[in-house]
C-alpha cells in the first residue's frame, strides 16, 4: 500500500514538473513572439519616420523653391518699376526744360515777317511803296503772331463788357456812344492763356 502511495505522489510530482516546464515554455514563447512584434512595431515605426521625414524634406523643398521664385518676380516687378519711375522723371524733366520749344518755333514765322519789312525799308524805292511795303510787313507780323498764339491756346480779351478781372480801367472819358462805366477804347490789349490770365486789358470807360 505504501508503495502505491508513493508511486503516486511521484507521478503527481512528475506531473506538476511538466506543467511547470510547459507553463515557462508558454512563457518563454509569448516573450519572445512580444520582443519579436514590438522590434516589426519599432521598423514599422521608423520605417513612418523615414517616409514622413521625406514627405516633409519635399514640402520644404517645394516651399523654398517657390519662396526663391516669388523674391525673383518681385526683384524683376520692382526693378521695371524703378525703370519706369526713372523714365518718367527724365520726360517730365525734358516736358519742362523744353516746354518753350514748339513756342519759340512758332515765333520764328513772326520774326521772319519783321526781317522782310526791315529789308523792304532799306530799298530804293518812292517812299508811297516803302511806307506800303511796311504795312504788309508789319500786317504779316502781326497775323504770324496771331497764327501763333491761337495755335497754342493764347486768346484775346473780350471787350463787349467791362469786367474788371480782365480790363483795366485806366481813365474815364466822355462819351455819347456808350452807358457809363462801359468799354470805351481799348488801350493796350489783354490776353489769357488757356484759362489763365497773361494781361490785363487796359481801357478808358466812360463817366
Amino acid at each position: 500500500m505504501k508503495d502505491n502511495n508513493q508511486t503516486n505522489n511521484e507521478e503527481l510530482q512528475e506531473e506538476l514538473k511538466n506543467e511547470d516546464i510547459n507553463q515557462s515554455s508558454d512563457v518563454e514563447n509569448e516573450v519572445e513572439e512580444t520582443e519579436a512584434s514590438g522590434i516589426a512595431d519599432d521598423e514599422k515605426f521608423a520605417s513612418l519616420d523615414e517616409e514622413f521625414k521625406t514627405k516633409m524634406e519635399a514640402k520644404v523643398a517645394e516651399a523654398q523653391a517657390r519662396a526663391k521664385e516669388a523674391e525673383d518676380k518681385f526683384l524683376r516687378t520692382h526693378a521695371d518699376f524703378e525703370n519706369i519711375k526713372k523714365r518718367l522723371e527724365k520726360e517730365k524733366y525734358n516736358a519742362i526744360d523744353y516746354a518753350s520749344e514748339k513756342f519759340a518755333k512758332d515765333l520764328l514765322a513772326p520774326i521772319d515777317a519783321l526781317q522782310m519789312a526791315i529789308l523792304s525799308a532799306n530799298a530804293d524805292i518812292p517812299a508811297e511803296d516803302l511806307v506800303e511795303k511796311l504795312k504788309e510787313g508789319i500786317e504779316l507780323t502781326v497775323k504770324a503772331f496771331n497764327k501763333a498764339f491761337e495755335k497754342h491756346n493764347i486768346t484775346e480779351v473780350e471787350y463787349d463788357e467791362f469786367n474788371p478781372e480782365y480790363h483795366n480801367a485806366v481813365m474815364k472819358v466822355d462819351s455819347d456812344d456808350v452807358e457809363s462805366g462801359e468799354i470805351v477804347t481799348v488801350m493796350q490789349k489783354g490776353y489769357t492763356f488757356k484759362d489763365r490770365l497773361l494781361r490785363e486789358a487796359m481801357v478808358s470807360v466812360a463817366n
